[in-house]
This record gives C-alpha cells, sequence and structure tokens, in this order.
C-alpha cells in the first residue's frame, strides 16, 4: 500500500485547522476510506499531541496504534511557538528524519494520510526552511483552511497566492464557521467572496464547509 497525503494548513493560527482535519478524517472513514492523521510537529505540549486527541475525538474512535508508538506525532515540544523558537530554546535540534520516516510508515499501512501543519503555511519549522518548502519538497497537496474572520479575504488570498507560485496542487479550501467574525455580514461577504475567488482561479479545488461542532 503507497497510500497519498494531503497537508493541511491554514491562514493563520488558532484558524481551525485541527477540528477541520478531525472532521474531514471522519467524513472520509464513514465513506470506507482507510484514514488516519499526522501532526507534523506540536508545539506547547508534553508527552502527547493535544491536536491529535482533538482528532481522535472528533472522529469518534479510540487512538491507534500509532497514536501509542508516536507515529502521529513524531516530534513535541513544550514550549508554545513556532517550530524553529521552540526547538532552539530546548536546545533540540527539530528531526525531519523522523518526521518523515512516520509519515512513510503511515502511508505504508493507510490508504490517506491527513498531516496538520503548525500554524500557516509561512511558519519556519527550522531557521532554514519554512513549512510551505517543506510541502513542496514533498510534493503534498495542500488543504487551506479560512475562515469568516476579519481580515481573512486578504490572509486566504496571499496563501493561495503563495501556493500557486510554489507550483502546489490545492486539494481544496476549507471554510471554518466556528472562528467566523461576530458580524454576520462579514462573515457572509467573505464566505462568498473567497468561494468565488476560488472557483474561479483554483476550478479543480475542493470546496468544504466545516459544520459548527460541539466539542466540550
Amino acid at each position: 500500500m503507497n497510500g497519498k497525503v494531503v497537508f493541511v494548513s491554514g491562514i493563520d493560527t488558532d484558524i481551525g485547522k485541527t477540528v477541520v482535519t478531525g472532521w474531514l478524517a471522519r467524513q472520509w472513514l464513514e465513506q470506507g476510506d482507510n484514514v488516519i492523521t499526522q501532526k507534523l510537529v506540536q508545539t506547547g505540549c508534553v508527552g502527547a499531541s493535544d491536536d491529535i486527541l482533538m482528532h481522535r475525538r472528533i472522529m469518534g474512535c479510540d487512538l491507534f496504534e500509532e497514536d501509542r508508538d508516536g507515529t502521529t506525532m513524531p516530534v513535541l515540544y513544550a514550549y508554545p511557538a513556532s517550530p524553529h523558537l521552540a526547538a532552539r530554546l530546548e536546545q533540540r535540534e527539530l528531526d525531519l528524519a523522523a518526521i518523515e520516516q512516520a509519515t512513510a510508515r503511515l502511508c505504508a499501512r493507510y490508504d490517506t494520510v491527513l498531516v496538520e501543519g503548525a500554524g500557516g503555511l509561512m511558519v519556519p519549522l527550522t531557521a532554514q526552511l519554512l513549512t510551505i518548502d517543506y510541502v513542496v519538497q514533498r510534493g503534498w497537496p495542500v488543504l487551506l483552511v479560512t475562515s469568516g474572520r476579519l481580515g481573512s479575504i486578504n490572509h486566504t488570498l496571499l496563501s493561495l497566492e503563495a501556493i500557486a507560485a510554489r507550483g502546489i496542487t490545492l486539494h481544496g479550501v476549507a471554510w471554518n464557521c466556528r472562528d467566523d467574525s461576530d458580524d454576520e455580514v462579514i462573515a457572509a461577504d467573505s464566505l462568498g467572496f473567497i468561494r468565488a475567488h476560488v472557483a474561479r482561479h483554483f476550478p479543480q479545488a475542493q470546496w468544504y464547509e466545516a459544520p459548527r461542532l460541539e466539542l466540550a
């Protein structure tokens, strides 16, 4: 088996990548796809990836064997910052080989691996390597998470420009309504504008609208 990878990124931090990753994994599981999620690198955690645990809650399943042995969460840092800074503060270099090996193991066992990034596309993994360039090196398609918060049109279009400039395939755009602006006019207009822009410039891309999940 040689599973496909879809990289989940967002227009910003705290934009809903974790919720969308878990929700989409559940949808695909229910459609019969053999799918698992992975966290590229997790900061602000000790012992286990909070995002992977949230994925499983949303998916409605127990931990996978690959969660228990660390394959889905190959690199963890305690300090809640971008990976390059967290690594420097802990004096522990980001182990890119461990991440790559973990993804390869998952691809050998599953049809689809949803790999959730940390923050947005331009987040530095190391002082020399941006997240987007790691994605380019591996030829992964990207699922971009956005919402109707104020400023999301600008951030979304800039992210889409970066994706196009580097020749990355846009798998799709996921709308996270949970993070919408309190101003319903702004949220509705942002959704319409962004969806029309994606349809015009990325006609092959999927459009997803994640529901407002109860996570308490």
